[in-house]
């Protein structure tokens, strides 16, 4: 794997395997630690961490990267598999400060903060074991509403004010000019 740091001896297989894949992925791209962070919503720094095994990635991470490289729905699908098992069995840190429900603290170094897969881990908002997705994506991959009530009613909102100031343009333009 060319330029890669040797990974931890101590990985679980799930792990291993699935840094390696990614990798080969990120290889795939031809793209640099700083051009990938350029293309995604995460940091060279983090994407450091994630492809030397240090910290895990936000599923959204992967995500972006199968985008990235082009890969087909299927593979992608593969990867959001290796991701969770890898999840799953990726080495909890020996000791973790909780973080009290109303504590902003944590994140993966990025700007803007966010929790990352591990950060949340005592808040009661992670799964049972310690770990959790990332729910920041950027503007781009946003994904649609699931009802669409959320756009409709602010697009209605927005048609409303629009009436009414136009409705006060005229009325002041009537007084004014009439």
């Amino acid at each position: 794997m060319g330029g890669w740091q040797p990974l931890p001896d101590d990985l679980p297989p799930e792990v291993r395997h699935f840094v390696e894949q990614l990798r080969l992925l990120k290889d795939r791209t031809g793209l640099s630690l700083v051009a990938l962070g350029a293309r995604t919503a995460y940091s060279k720094s983090s994407w450091h961490r994630y492809l030397n095994a240090t910290q895990p990635p936000p599923r959204q991470a992967v995500s972006a990267l199968c985008r990235i490289a082009d890969l087909e729905s299927a593979d992608a699908e593969r990867f959001g598999v290796r991701w969770e098992l890898a999840v799953q069995a990726w080495p909890r840190p020996a000791t973790v400060p909780a973080r009290s429900a109303g504590s902003d603290a944590g994140g993966d170094g990025r700007a803007g903060g966010g929790g990352s897969v591990g950060s949340a881990v005592g808040d009661g908002s992670a799964g049972s074991d310690g770990y959790e997705d990332d729910p920041t994506l950027p503007w781009w991959d946003t994904p649609p509403e699931e009802d669409g009530r959320g756009r409709g009613v602010h697009l209605l909102l927005t048609a409303v004010l629009l009436l009414l100031l136009t409705l006060l343009i005229g009325v002041v333009g009537a007084v004014v000019f009439g």
